[in-house]
């Protein structure tokens, strides 16, 4: 089986199979408790964090540990909610964990901006700015869409909070740009970033949130107090270790390169076939959508399954949902969107796979429409 959807989950590394027993079966230790084990499994604890700080090229602030990126943006976008006259910020593009809170939000009152996206899938920076003003708290963008590739500018978009509303808290979800393209926190205004392990080789189970200012997060729910009191609950330390271990075996710039080429590849292969129309927003190399016309989305999906190739309908937290909400909200009719599938790579795939899919692709289509006639 060839494994196509990987904005939406991975295959774990070998290496984190071999941390997790090590955590699990022999240094289990509660890393709240006071024994010297205990005391130690904190410290490790403590140099994940400073390391993943390193990664983010972070000048400051904390990482606070989660069971999942939805976890992590609602920590973020709840946990900056103040009580007053406050005006919320969000994009169509948002990932359901962001999205659907900024809905809820608005039913219980709140004055929320929904920005639209431009004909690439990017925020758009000139409503962004016309609706920023003083009285902005949060503003909460993806980093690159899990649907289209499309990446922000989260420099501009730090540029426009520092002009106009400095005092703002600026929230990315970073889940699908994180070890995936060249990015530093430290050139930027962000104060809070979304991360996860399943998307990047490690377990499921384990993600992660940005804090720069512990102060500008207050506590979801309560607890124990850990994590600076911002996530109670006893550390998931299995893995939070084979996190990192993931984050150590990534070399950023060379699996961009080489997911690029495996993109243009297919792409390549699929162009020039009657029927199939590529919607490439030029963003991360990582995330291709196809249009089959004339085919539904599902069809495609599941014919490729049963030939042995898994790809995707977009993201799997509303994949059971009609339609595609990123895409219609982009300008892609709903009869595209609906013939529409999400091919995904990741970075340890070989041409000849990606060849041996686009043939597949080809072949399962045509049989498709052939039978259709």
């Amino acid at each position: 089986m060839i494994f196509l959807d990987n904005a939406g989950t991975t295959k774990m590394f070998d290496e984190c199979v071999d941390i997790h027993r090590v955590f699990s079966c022999e240094k289990f230790y509660n890393p709240s408790a006071m024994s010297n084990e205990s005391l130690k499994i904190a410290k490790l604890i403590s140099e994940t964090e400073q390391y993943l700080l390193k990664e983010l090229d972070a000048k400051e602030g904390n990482i606070i540990f989660t069971g999942c990126a939805t976890e992590s943006n609602n920590l973020a976008i709840k946990g900056s909610l103040r009580s007053g006259n406050w005006e919320y910020v969000f994009s169509e593009g948002e990932h359901p964990s962001v999205f659907n809170v900024a809905k809820k939000l608005q039913l219980e009152g709140n004055i929320v901006h929904i920005i639209k996206l431009n004909e690439r899938g990017q925020v758009d920076l000139i409503e962004l700015e016309k609706v920023l003003n003083e009285k902005t708290r949060l503003i909460s963008v993806m980093h690159v869409s899990n649907e289209t590739g499309a990446v922000n500018d989260i420099d501009k978009i730090s540029k426009l909070k520092d002009k106009i509303c400095p005092k703002a808290i600026l929230h990315v979800d970073g889940v699908q740009a994180f070890k995936k393209i060249p990015f530093s926190l430290r050139k930027t205004s962000v104060d809070l970033y979304t991360f996860s392990a399943s998307k990047i080789h490690g377990p499921k189970g384990v993600s992660a949130l940005y804090v720069k200012n512990k102060n500008s997060l207050k506590e979801v729910f309560q607890g124990g107090g850990q994590q600076y009191g911002l996530r109670s609950g006893t550390e998931n330390v299995s893995g939070i270790m084979q996190f990192r271990k993931a984050v150590e075996l990534i070399d950023t710039d060379k699996n961009y390169q080489n997911v690029a080429h495996l993109k243009e590849l297919m792409k390549q292969e699929l162009k020039y076939v009657d029927g199939i129309e590529i919607l490439d927003f030029e963003g991360s190399p990582y995330v291709l959508n196809v249009v089959f016309n004339g085919v539904k989305g599902e069809t495609m999906l599941h014919a490729l399954e049963q030939n042995g190739v898994i790809v995707g309908l977009g993201s799997a937290c509303s994949a059971k949902k009609a339609g595609n909400r990123v895409l219609e909200a982009i300008g892609v009719s709903k009869e595209k969107v609906v013939s529409s599938v999400r091919i995904s790579f990741n970075a340890y795939q070989t041409e000849e796979e990606i060849e041996k899919v686009s043939k597949i692709i080809v072949e399962v289509y045509k049989d498709i429409k052939k039978r259709m006639m």
